[in-house]
């Protein structure tokens, strides 16, 4: 079995230690002045009864492998999947239960955004395709600010099968498409809702955008095509959430 890449970045790490969802073997902290945040993380640490390792930031660079860590890194068991029953299960406990299906989101720093907004905006759960998708790395949990160590995310080998599944559940699916579609600001996205991002270059598959019962586009004003896939979601999520207030 491959080894797992350390984490690395003051927000991935601090959050996975506060959601406790992985198991943190060591934590790697650089040497130093100026040491506030590093002292946060060893505190958090050893509540969570973990060894902390004060290293040279030029050997921490070389555990990482580049200096892109904040003088902070940790080595874990791999990020924890979930299932997308458990996601389903986790968000029937809301009244306003909602998740996010991505199709094919291959950018981690989209992902690491997408995954960001959505916790920060309470949604239940990510599903995405096994295939073509970014997967859960920590480059992806820096991208998010280590909103992934909270969020569930589920890997599935059809996203139209999912769909299915979800719409048995009482969701309502939503997709985003830039090409056409209701005025997202002017669409009701109340209720039980499961919003579909497409990729960075297609958008949504037309197999995707057929099962779902309805599309919305963002208006736009200039010359340029569309936004990228990370400011997308984040404009339809929070209309979402403006409304669901």
């Amino acid at each position: 079995m491959a080894a797992v890449p350390l984490l690395f970045g003051y927000h991935p790490v601090r959050e996975a230690l506060r959601a406790g969802r992985r198991k943190i073997q060591t934590v790697y902290l650089a040497q130093g002045k100026g040491s506030g945040r590093r002292q946060e993380i060893a505190e958090l640490a050893g509540q969570a009864g973990t060894q902390v390792q004060w290293i040279a930031a030029s050997e921490l660079s070389d555990l990482v492998g580049h200096s892109r860590h904040q003088d902070v890194a940790a080595r874990t068991s791999a990020y924890p999947i979930s299932s997308l029953e458990e996601i389903l299960t986790t968000a029937a406990v809301s009244n306003a239960p909602w998740v996010l299906l991505l199709d094919q989101v291959v950018d981690p720093q989209n992902f690491g955004a997408i995954v960001r907004t959505a916790h920060c905006a309470g949604m239940h759960g990510v599903v995405v395709p096994k295939d073509r998708s970014a997967p859960p790395t920590p480059a992806a949990s820096k991208a998010s600010a280590g909103a992934l160590e909270h969020m569930r995310i589920a890997y599935v080998t059809n996203l139209v099968i999912a769909i299915e599944a979800i719409k048995q559940k009482g969701f309502w699916i939503g997709g985003a498409d830039r090409d056409g579609g209701l005025c997202v600001f002017d669409t009701d996205l109340k209720g039980p809702l499961a919003l579909v991002i497409g990729g960075e270059e297609k958008g949504i598959r037309p197999l995707v955008r057929k099962h779902c019962d309805f599309t919305v586009a963002i208006p736009q004003m200039g010359p340029v095509g569309s936004l990228n896939a990370s400011a997308a979601a984040a404009v339809i999520i929070y209309e979402a959430f403006r409304q669901r207030r």
